[in-house]
């Protein structure tokens, strides 16, 4: 992808079979990376391999302090004793993935003998680490199969998607243009909790201040921007000058965001002092950038909408910030219709995106130009994140958004509709139960497995509706698990 992040390889052994084995075990561990990385998202570097306590030690040290270096994946070739790396596992904050494999697919007949058998033991090896990773309660990832097999390397590149998306996350900052909207629960939490827990930092400033930006740009960068717009959507609108305020206020919130290093924004149409229009395309087009946003202040949502933007980095298939609008409850179709006033990611259109303008009927401001489209086809899912109050709660469902089955000629927003999974009735039922939030992420190309592994990283809960999902089994698994969270 030639992306500047990596991951370390870093190989367990010991002095006990001889310099010959270990120079073996460099060889093998060196070519393996070599071939894996052609396969994965991001780099895999062999680092090197552990035969001490110290070399453990010192890996971890090293592993923290490299930027670039989103996680490590430990194997132990031969058998590591691993009491030597318990510190190294204390110390390590980088996510972990223990690969159990070994450099050979097949038992050879004649030549095994007990040479081979020092040297190639993983089998023997990855069992001594999976039981001080297991001891430690080390949150971690496990990846078993032989190392060329492209389903294993798949789950290798799934979990370093996740880990550089919370490499990401923990430096992560938001804008919020104004506060939450009045009265809304869910788009309320406790941001001391989300710094603590995901590293982002959510601050406040004042509208004003961007209208002042707003105020500043100038009439030669409005003509370079739209000319992106009408380069890359079609323009079905004789209002330019409509057009141009959206284009200033995307140049003028990103230049905000640009000077305070932040990658996600929120704003709230009951905030909008000074301002002729609440952003419509202007939103749009940053979110297409890969910006997160959040509706009515739901800085969780966009947090969340730049994490997925990042862990699908590279990926075609498209990640929007969504919101649940109205259901169509044909016993023999049911489907979801998600849409919002202005906000939804263009990178989801089944064709080239409309820039239209229409009365928006909220806010008590001008008419806002926009992007108008239908989400294409496809397996999705939808994710939103909620506070509990103690503790986070990821939630995901898996969908399939479909061709809408109307024009809807008079909605002149961008909308996707969908399935349920289970079903549009069984999986809203399970939605609630979980206290699922109306704003959500919408992907089709992040997988449940990628957001497992990102929960298991920042230690918050994950749930799951499939279509194997059952609303009473799924009941008695969120009181389950709300016993052992209060436990932990």
């Amino acid at each position: 992808m030639g992306n500047k992040k990596y991951f370390w390889f870093v190989v367990g052994s010991q002095f006990l079979y001889g310099n010959e084995v270990l120079e073996t075990v460099a060889s093998r561990a060196q070519e393996m990376a070599e071939k894996m990385s052609k396969s994965l998202p991001y780099e895999l570097r062999f680092k090197g391999i552990v035969n001490t306590w110290d070399e453990a030690t010192q890996y971890a040290k090293e592993a923290n302090f490299d930027d670039d270096c989103c996680g490590v994946i430990t194997w132990c070739h031969t058998f590591s004793p691993s009491k030597m790396w318990i510190e190294a596992f204390r110390l390590l904050q980088k996510p972990l993935l223990h690969f159990a494999t070994q450099y050979n697919r097949y038992i050879p007949d004649k030549e095994i003998d007990m040479d081979f058998m020092n040297l190639n033991q993983a089998a023997h090896g990855d069992r001594e680490h999976g039981f001080i990773i297991a001891r430690m309660r080390l949150q971690q990832k496990i990846v078993t199969g032989f190392w060329e097999d492209q389903p294993v390397l798949d789950e290798i590149g799934t979990w370093m998607r996740a880990a550089v998306a919370y490499d990401f996350s923990r430096n992560l900052r938001v804008m919020r243009f104004g506060d939450n909207m009045r009265e809304v629960a869910v788009t309320e939490g406790d941001k001391v909790e989300a710094q603590i827990k995901f590293g982002w930092q959510v601050n406040t400033w004042p509208v004003g201040k961007l209208v002042e930006q707003i105020g500043k740009v100038t009439d030669e960068e409005v003509d370079e921007l739209m000319k992106v717009y009408t380069d890359t959507y079609e323009l079905a609108t004789d209002d330019l000058e409509t057009i141009r305020y959206q284009a200033r206020e995307e140049i003028a919130m990103k230049k905000m965001m640009t000077a305070e290093g932040a990658n996600a924004f929120v704003n709230t149409f009951q905030d909008l002092i000074g301002m002729k229009q609440l952003p419509g395309i202007a939103s749009q087009h940053l979110m297409a950038q890969g910006y997160g946003y959040g509706a009515e202040g739901d800085w969780k949502l966009s947090a969340l909408v730049a994490i997925v933007k990042k862990m699908t980095e590279g990926m075609t298939g498209g990640t929007s910030f969504m919101e649940d609008y109205t259901y169509h409850l044909d016993p023999k179709a049911e489907y979801a219709l998600g849409a919002h006033m202005l906000e939804v990611c263009p990178t989801i259109a089944a064709e080239k995106p409309r820039i239209e303008v229409h009365p928006l009927g909220i806010g008590d401001r001008e008419d806002p130009a926009r992007l108008v489209f239908e989400g294409h086809e496809g397996n999705a899912l939808v994710v939103t994140l909620i506070d509990m109050g103690d503790r986070f709660r990821m939630l995901v469902q898996d969908i399939h958004c479909v061709k809408p089955i109307y024009e809807m000629p008079n909605l002149p927003v961008a909308r996707v509709m969908w399935e349920g999974k289970p079903s549009l009735n069984e999986g809203l039922k399970m939605w609630l139960m979980a206290g699922g939030a109306h704003h959500s992420v919408l992907s089709y190309d992040a997988t449940p497995e990628m957001l497992q592994d990102l929960a298991r990283m920042m230690d918050i809960e994950f749930v799951h509706i499939t279509a194997d999902s059952k609303p009473e089994e799924f009941e008695k698994d969120l009181f389950f698990a709300d016993l052992a969270w209060k436990l932990k």
